[in-house]
């Protein structure tokens, strides 16, 4: 497995809500919750790559030299990954696909002046095919004129260097109204290659199977738990794969008892304690988490 290299507008700065702080400690909520182990994060990509062997679970390592934002779905860029991040929300990688490209369509690629400045209407009608387009117009606009006022332009390539911590990039992004730590994480791990673990509903929901945070987690608590427990290395690799099963098994969404080879692993430790429910039943979304 190979490792990942890792006018100005007068909008004021927008306050960090304090329910992204839990993203960015560097303890984990659950100290005393010792899952994943290493094995076990291990064993589990090991088992999920030989369920989905066609799919890439690592990255291939840039030339240091070369090394710049690298492509998200074919994006350097980090605001526009960001964009990305906030389309494929709550969707389908089909509706975000035709959202994005209407965007860029509508007000020409990274035009973010143009996107920023226009009628929200405008921009609703040029992404409506990726769903709740009157909530996903207005945190793009936010984001791109509180970028604008933060930085005096449309950009955050300042990011990429390497100067700037992993704890360093959450902490601008999820600044952001609308970033939430999952979409921070996704643009750390896909964007700026770097060792981060974002957790969806997917990989939420089959943390919760493999019995690794604990039955009370919620979405945000449970990706500050996991960034920690799994190894760096690991972190890419096991997220697209535990993306693939949970897109692809039919046995392991939420009250359903069919096979599902995470399950089986799972009972094949009934003689631990390691928590959580098996079948995946019961309270899998734990407290109210965020969507982003």
């Amino acid at each position: 497995m190979k490792r990942s290299h890792s006018p100005v507008s007068t909008l004021p700065e927008p306050a960090r809500p304090a329910k992204k702080v839990k993203a960015e400690t560097p303890d984990s909520p659950f100290p005393n919750f010792d899952r994943p182990t290493v094995e076990e994060s291990r064993e589990v990509i090991r088992l999920l790559h030989s369920e989905f062997p066609h799919i890439q679970a690592y990255r291939n390592d840039p030339a240091p030299e070369e090394f710049q934002a690298s492509p998200c779905g074919g994006v350097a860029d980090v605001v526009e990954a960001l964009i990305e991040t906030i389309l494929s929300q709550n969707t389908s990688a089909r509706n975000s696909t035709a959202a994005k490209r209407n965007l860029d369509t509508v007000f020409g690629r990274n035009n973010f002046a143009a996107i920023a400045r226009a009628p929200s209407s405008k921009v609703v009608d040029a992404i409506r095919t990726g769903g709740l387009a009157n909530k996903k117009a207005v945190t793009i606009q936010n984001l791109l004129n509180s970028v604008h006022a933060k930085h005096g332009s449309y950009s955050l390539q300042h990011l990429v260097e390497k100067e700037y911590s992993d704890k360093d990039v959450m902490e601008e992004l999820v600044s952001y109204e609308g970033v939430g730590p999952k979409t921070a994480s996704c643009v750390l791990m896909f964007c700026l290659e770097r060792e981060s673990f974002p957790v969806d509903t997917h990989v939420f929901r089959l943390s919760k199977i493999l019995g690794w945070v604990p039955a009370n987690a919620n979405r945000i608590s449970a990706q500050a738990h996991l960034d920690l427990r799994i190894p760096g290395e690991l972190k890419y690799g096991l997220h697209v794969l535990m993306i693939a099963h949970g897109r692809r098994c039919s046995g392991c969404k939420n009250r359903s008892r069919g096979v599902c080879s995470l399950k089986t692993y799972r009972m094949g430790k009934k003689g631990e304690d390691i928590g959580g429910d098996v079948h995946g039943n019961g309270n899998l979304q734990g407290p109210s988490a965020e969507a982003a």
